[in-house]
């Protein structure tokens, strides 16, 4: 019997799609002649077209909160921060390391979650860490 995909697996799905994208369509730019902070110019670009979207859709009216705005700042200039070192590493290593070794952001997010949240990290989820690391050692050799 086919179960009906939960909607936020769905999403998930959607949201690896993109992230795949994103962390191909810069290394096709730098073979256009496109720089790392070039393309980091034009990226914020899209996401500015994607931010419209949303303040549309909120009828301009975000959720406003001092603390939430300061760490939702905060973690916008991690990303953006992040967007450029990833650049700068997509120009001068293989795509497969990169991408492999960037996308192992999740792990900093569950340590973090573990310290700072209190979140529990069970053994299932202890072991595909581990095995993510290994992916990232099998693709660099």
């Amino acid at each position: 019997m086919v179960r009906k995909m939960e909607l936020y697996l769905a999403f998930a799905l959607a949201s690896m799609l993109m992230y795949g994208l994103w962390g191909f369509l810069p290394r096709l730019a730098q073979q256009h002649h496109m720089g790392g902070r070039s393309i980091l110019v034009f990226e914020t670009v899209g996401t500015a077209v994607v931010v419209m979207a949303v303040l549309i859709s909120l009828g301009f009216r975000p959720d406003l909160s001092g603390k939430g705005i300061a760490i939702s700042v905060l973690a916008g200039t991690a990303g953006a921060i992040g967007s450029l070192l990833f650049l700068m590493a997509l120009s001068r290593g293989r795509t497969a390391v990169v991408v492999t070794l960037t996308a192992l952001y999740p792990l900093v997010a569950i340590l973090l979650s573990a310290i700072v949240l209190k979140e529990a990290i069970t053994l299932k989820q202890a072991i595909g860490m581990v095995l993510a690391l290994g992916a990232v050692i099998l693709f660099s050799i």
